[in-house]
C-alpha cells in the first residue's frame, strides 16, 4: 500500500475502531495531531506507534509545533519561543542568533521525534509587515533576507534531529490582514512586489534544501484569480518551474473558510491535487474527510509518492537518550533565559 493523498485528523487521545478503518483506506496518507490528541509524552508516543503500525509504509504523522502561539504539545514538552524572538536576536547579533536558532530548531524536532512524530509544519516563512493578526510573531522578521537566514538556521537544527522542514505559507501570507481560517484574504499587491519581498525567503530556503512547502489560502489578484493552494500558476509555473522546487507540496486545511470557494470537499481536494499539491489536509470535519477518502479512492500519483516517502522521520533519540544529550541541556538553558526575559537579553 502506498501513501494516499489525504492527511486527516482524529478526535481523541486514542484511536477508535472507525478511525482505524478510515486510516487504512487507500486514500489516507497521514494524520495531523492537535492539542486534543495530547495528554502526555508516553500517551502520544503510544498513539503514534499505533498509527504507524496500521499499514506499510506507515502513515505520516505531523503536528503544528512552531512555538509561541502555535504549539500543540505543551505539558511534558519544552515551551518554545515565538519565531519573532529569533528574529530579534538576529538583529542584535546574527552569528549568535543563528547558533541559538539552530539549537532550538533541533530541540523542537528532537522532542517530537522521540515520541514518533515525523514532522512539524514549520517554519513560517511569511514576512511580518505588522498588520496580519494570524501571522504576527509567528514570522521571524519583516525583511526577506533576515527571514531566509534565520529560517535556514532553524532548518539545519531540524535536519540534525532527523526531521524534514515545511515552509509556509507560499507565496507569503504577511501582506493581508484577514485570517484565512475565517474569511477569504485577497492580496492586491503587484507581482513585482511579491517577487522582491515575499518570495525571497522561499527561493532561498529552496536553494538551502527545504523539504516541503504549504501554500496560503490567499488570492493574489494581480497574478492569478485562484487561491494559491488551488493555482497551477503558483504551484507549477512559479514554485516548480521558476523556483525549481522538487519537494512535497501540502495544501493548507481544506476546511478553512477561504477554501470554500473551491466547492465541496471532494472538489477542493481534486482541484488542489490537479494544481500541484501532493497531499491535501482535511481537519476538524470527519464527514468532509470521509467524502474526500471516497472521492480519491482510486487516485494515484507516482511522483508524489516518491516525494512523500522522504517526509518520514529519521534517527530518533529515545526520551532517555535525549535528556542525557548535552545539546538538550544547552537548549533548555537558552529557553530558561528566554522565559526570564522574553524581551531579549542573552549576553549578546
Amino acid at each position: 500500500m502506498s501513501h494516499g493523498p489525504l492527511m486527516l485528523d482524529i478526535q481523541g487521545t486514542a484511536l477508535t475502531e472507525d478511525e482505524r478503518k478510515l486510516l487504512r483506506h487507500p486514500a489516507a496518507g497521514g494524520v495531523i495531531l492537535f492539542s486534543r490528541n495530547y495528554e502526555s509524552p508516553d500517551q502520544i508516543a503510544f498513539l503514534i506507534a499505533e498509527i504507524h503500525a496500521l499499514r506499510i509504509p506507515p502513515l505520516l504523522v505531523a503536528v503544528d509545533q512552531e512555538g509561541g502561539r502555535v504549539q500543540r504539545f505543551k505539558e511534558g514538552f519544552t515551551r518554545l519561543p515565538p519565531a519573532a524572538w529569533f528574529g530579534e536576536l538576529n538583529r542584535a547579533n546574527p552569528k549568535k542568533a543563528k547558533a541559538i536558532t539552530q539549537r532550538i530548531g533541533w530541540l523542537m524536532a528532537a522532542e517530537l521525534r522521540a515520541v514518533g512524530v515525523d514532522f512539524s509544519f514549520a517554519p513560517v516563512l511569511d514576512l511580518d509587515f505588522g498588520f496580519s493578526s494570524v501571522i504576527g510573531d509567528r514570522a521571524f522578521d519583516a525583511k526577506p533576507l533576515n527571514v531566509a537566514e534565520i529560517a535556514h538556521a532553524w532548518m539545519m537544527g531540524v535536519h540534525e534531529a532527523g526531521m524534514a522542514a515545511v515552509g509556509k505559507h507560499f507565496p507569503g501570507h504577511g501582506g493581508v490582514s484577514e485570517d484565512s481560517h475565517c474569511e477569504l484574504p485577497v492580496d492586491r499587491r503587484p507581482m513585482g512586489d511579491l517577487l522582491m519581498e515575499d518570495l525571497i525567503p522561499f527561493q532561498r530556503m529552496i536553494d538551502y534544501g527545504l523539504d516541503a512547502i504549504m501554500p496560503a489560502h490567499v488570492i493574489y489578484e494581480q497574478a492569478d484569480q485562484q487561491l494559491a493552494g488551488f493555482s497551477r500558476f503558483w504551484l507549477k509555473d512559479v514554485l516548480r518551474d521558476q523556483l525549481g522546487f522538487h519537494g512535497v507540496i501540502f495544501s493548507d486545511d481544506l476546511t478553512m473558510a477561504a477554501a470554500e470557494q473551491a466547492g465541496s470537499f471532494a472538489e477542493r481536494a481534486r482541484v488542489a491535487l490537479a494544481a500541484g499539491c501532493d497531499m491535501v489536509l482535511v481537519c476538524n470535519n470527519p464527514a468532509g474527510a470521509a467524502e474526500v477518502l471516497e472521492a480519491l479512492a482510486d487516485y494515484t500519483d507516482p511522483a508524489a509518492q516518491m516525494r512523500l516517502v522522504r517526509m518520514h522521520g529519521r534517527k530518533a533519540l529515545s526520551k532517555d537518550a535525549l535528556h542525557l544529550d548535552p545539546r538538550w541541556k544547552h537548549a533548555l538553558e537558552i529557553i530558561a533565559q528566554y522565559e526570564e526575559n522574553p524581551s531579549l537579553d542573552l549576553d549578546l
